[in-house]
């Protein structure tokens, strides 16, 4: 790819990344003035629409440097296999929080860390006993690996 392409592909880039940081405090905006009450209801449709948001950044500022670069290049390399964990956390986090609500809970979001081996879980409850942070220790240590020492579980009560 020419030189000039590449500053083509990497300004148009950038000037979607402004757009959309744009859009995002536009939206920010509009959605304080309705009230708190529908951001505590909304509070789990939130956090994945933010976690969607940002991860879709990361990926696109992965898929530029993706393009810039050679494939025998360890740029290149870097950024595909940071691009697949990534890919990785996403489909795992969707896995756990379905298996997560079919402990009985209405709506939960799981939280992988990337660079990380922790694990935060947010369900949809006004309270945590021992018999459920148990199970979700347990199913956390078989499906994922991960040990309890890497998990926090907070009870978050939304109405739905």
């Amino acid at each position: 790819m020419t030189k000039k392409k590449k500053i083509i592909v990497m300004s148009s880039l950038v000037f979607l990344l402004a757009l959309t940081a744009v859009l995002n405090v536009l939206l920010a905006q509009n959605n304080a003035a309705s009230g708190d009450a529908v951001a505590t209801a909304n509070y789990f449709a939130t956090y994945r629409s933010e976690r969607t948001t940002t991860r879709s950044e990361e990926l696109i500022q992965l898929d530029s440097i993706i393009a810039l670069y050679d494939e025998t290049s360890e740029e290149y390399a870097d950024a595909v296999a940071m691009k697949m964990d990534i890919v990785g956390v996403m489909e795992q986090e969707l896995q756990l929080e379905t298996m997560i609500k079919s402990l009985g809970f209405s709506d939960a979001v799981v939280s992988i860390g990337v660079d990380s081996e922790n694990v935060n879980v947010f369900i949809n409850s006004d309270e945590l006993d021992m018999d459920t942070a148990l199970s979700i220790y347990d199913m956390l240590n078989n499906e994922a690996g991960v040990a309890a020492g890497n998990i926090i579980i907070m009870p978050v009560y939304s109405e739905i």
